[in-house]
Order: structure tokens, then C-alpha cells, then sequence
């Protein structure tokens, strides 16, 4: 165990999100997303929600600056969505990164384009309807401390 580590964070998963760059993308997928069959780098973290992942990614991960950092899925036409989730999950958000935008919200099977894309999945005991969230990654600022004077 590590100090300063959210628990919800397995090793395999401390390990790709230091393994991205800037412009990767890691899709945060509910329960019931296709991420085996869509990408062949999905790690589990079953039993964790995605606000709780949040919770642990977004001290360590910096939101894209340059692009859209948050997209999540449109409801397909005659559904609707709750908005309870996206309200959850920015409230997890902006706790660390407090000018998090609101997602941006793109087609069902466009945003499985982007999944397949994705740097990686992680697969979650989300359970809530709609409630895949993909982040983009930023360029990490260097700690003052290191930067040169």
C-alpha cells in the first residue's frame, strides 16, 4: 500500500495511467459495456463505482487542456438519461480539478469507436444506465519543486 493512493486503485491500473501521454484516452465503462470484446487492453475493477475510481484517478490524471476531457454517451432517441450520474460524477471530479467542464455527450456507437480506440478500458461495477464516462489525458505540469529556476 502506498501513501497518498486512493485504495481503488489496483496496481495494474496505477500502472496504465502512468504508462499514457497526452491525448490517450481511458473509458471508465459501467457494468454491462462490451470492453473485452471492444478493446484488448481492460482491466477490472468490479465492485467499484465510477465516482469512486474518480475519487483516485483525478489527483493523480491531468484533464486534457486542448480538447474535450469528458465525454460520456447520448441517450439513444425515445431514452432518456438521469442526471443524477453526470451530477455524481462531477461532483467526484471537481473536488480535484474544480474547472472540470460537463461532458460532452456523443452517440452510442461513436463513443464505442472511441472505446476501441481508447488506451484502455476499465470495466466497473457501475451500474447506472448511460454511465460510461471517457477521460482524456493532459500534459502533467511539473511540481514547482522540479521545475528549473
Amino acid at each position: 500500500m502506498l501513501k497518498g493512493i486512493h485504495p481503488c486503485l489496483s496496481p495494474e491500473l496505477l500502472k496504465t495511467l502512468a504508462e499514457m501521454g497526452h491525448g490517450d484516452e481511458l473509458v471508465l465503462a459501467d457494468a454491462h459495456f462490451p470492453g473485452h470484446s471492444i478493446n484488448p487492453r481492460t482491466l477490472r475493477a468490479d465492485g467499484v463505482d465510477i465516482a469512486t475510481l474518480l475519487e483516485g484517478i483525478v489527483p493523480l490524471f491531468e484533464l486534457d487542456a486542448y480538447a474535450p476531457p469528458l465525454v460520456m454517451m447520448a441517450a439513444v432517441p425515445g431514452d432518456e438519461l438521469d442526471p443524477a450520474v453526470e451530477q455524481r460524477y462531477l461532483r467526484a471530479l471537481r473536488r480535484h480539478a474544480p474547472a472540470a467542464p460537463t461532458p460532452e455527450r456523443i452517440d452510442r456507437f461513436a463513443f464505442y469507436e472511441r472505446a476501441r480506440r481508447a488506451f484502455a478500458v476499465v470495466m466497473t461495477g457501475e451500474t447506472a444506465k448511460y454511465g460510461n464516462l471517457l477521460l482524456k489525458k493532459g500534459v502533467t505540469p511539473l511540481p514547482a519543486n522540479l521545475q528549473k529556476q
